[in-house]
Formats: structure tokens, C-alpha cells, sequence
């Protein structure tokens, strides 16, 4: 007997996923940040090259670049990808609490032994060509209006004068903790750390005094 039309179901094949070139996986984009750090560190900025990046992420020179047609947009993805998640602010509910967190956050990453690297090439890069000079304008401007949000917030709490002097307060989050580890090339201690949490909380608290 033939069937009606209505009695037979239609089955659509399941739509097929993009492949290749469309693709972009997460899992492979980590291995090269990772390759493109652990080469950075080890031959500097000058000498980075996009076929030695690929070979260490144990991929192919077309997956590299599927996501970045240079070596300065490379960089700048994977640079930007991971210094705005590196150091997240803290809110305590206090001033010092969050700037001790804070600390002992960016303590963490900049003792870590690629950073340590890679910090002073980045700079000394920017003296020799000023070809990142964008790239570190926009990452310094990132994190400082990232922690500026926690000096807003100690004065709206009351915790600080409106007048507080921020960008100075930003100078001295970072500024010692710099020169000691990146270069002096020392460790810092607890102490140290706590150290430098009063010298900040002192200052944006009694900034009228030192002016």
C-alpha cells in the first residue's frame, strides 16, 4: 500500500560544524600564548619568530595564522588576553585589606620566572623601537583604571578624602614592588609586602601632609 506523504517523517541532517580554517580552539589558542611566552622569555622580543612559536606549541604554521596574521598582533593578544585576568582587584570592604591583597597578587605574578623575563624586554623594546609602545600605553591604562575603581570605592565608603591623590596612589601600588623584583632583582618577603601596603595607605590617607 503507498504511504500518504504525511505519514512519512522528514529527517534533517544535523547542520554541519564549521571546519578547519573556521574553527578556532580554545584549547589550541592556550598552547600558543604559552609557546609564545616561554620564547619570548628565552630569546627576546627581537628575535621572535612565528615558525619557532608554532613548532614549540606543537602546531602548524596555518593555525598560527588563523588567529594572528603578525607577530606584533600575536603578542598583542596574548598579552591582552592575559593582563587583564592576571591580577584581579580585590574588595574587602577595606582600603588596606585591598591593597595587601592586591600586593601580594601582583607579588605573585611578576616574581613568576617568565615575567620576570619578559617585563624588562618589553620595556627595553619600547626604548629601542616603540613597536609595542601601543600595546604597553593601552595594558598600563587597563590596570590602573581597574585599581582605580578600588580607590573610588574606599571613597565612597569613606575610607579616603575625595581629594585623594590616585594617580600617585597607582604610582606606589606598583613602583617599589617593580624596582625590587624586576630590577634589583631580590625576593620579596611578607614583611616587605606589608611594608609597602602602609607606605600606600599611609600616603592616601594623609596625602595633605606630604604635599
Amino acid at each position: 500500500m503507498e504511504r500518504n506523504s504525511s505519514d512519512v517523517k522528514i529527517f534533517k541532517k544535523p547542520a554541519r560544524k564549521p571546519a578547519g580554517a573556521a574553527v578556532l580552539q580554545d584549547t589550541v589558542t592556550q598552547a600558543i600564548h604559552r609557546a609564545l611566552f616561554e620564547e619570548w622569555a628565552q630569546t627576546g622580543y627581537s628575535a621572535l619568530r612565528m615558525e619557532r612559536i608554532a613548532a614549540r606549541a606543537g602546531v602548524g604554521k596555518a593555525a598560527l595564522y588563523r588567529r594572528s596574521k603578525s607577530k606584533l598582533e600575536l603578542v598583542s593578544e596574548a598579552v591582552r588576553t592575559t593582563a587583564t585576568t592576571i591580577t584581579p582587584i580585590p574588595d574587602s570592604g577595606s582600603f588596606e585589606s585591598d591593597v595587601a591583597l592586591l600586593l601580594r597578587r601582583l607579588a605573585a605574578t611578576i616574581r613568576h620566572r617568565l615575567v620576570r623575563r619578559i617585563l624588562p624586554d618589553l620595556h627595553a623594546e619600547l626604548a629601542r623601537s616603540g613597536e609595542l609602545k601601543d600595546l604597553l600605553e593601552c595594558i598600563t591604562q587597563d590596570r590602573r583604571a581597574q585599581a582605580t575603581i578600588m580607590i573610588e570605592r574606599a571613597i565612597a565608603r569613606g575610607g579616603l578624602p575625595e581629594e585623594t591623590d590616585r594617580r600617585t596612589i597607582l604610582d606606589l601600588l606598583i613602583a617599589p614592588l617593580y624596582w625590587r623584583v624586576i630590577v634589583q632583582r631580590k625576593p620579596v618577603t611578607s614583611a616587605d609586602l606589608k611594608m609597602y601596603a602602609g607606605l600606600v595607605t599611609r600616603f592616601a590617607t594623609e596625602f595633605e601632609s606630604y604635599k
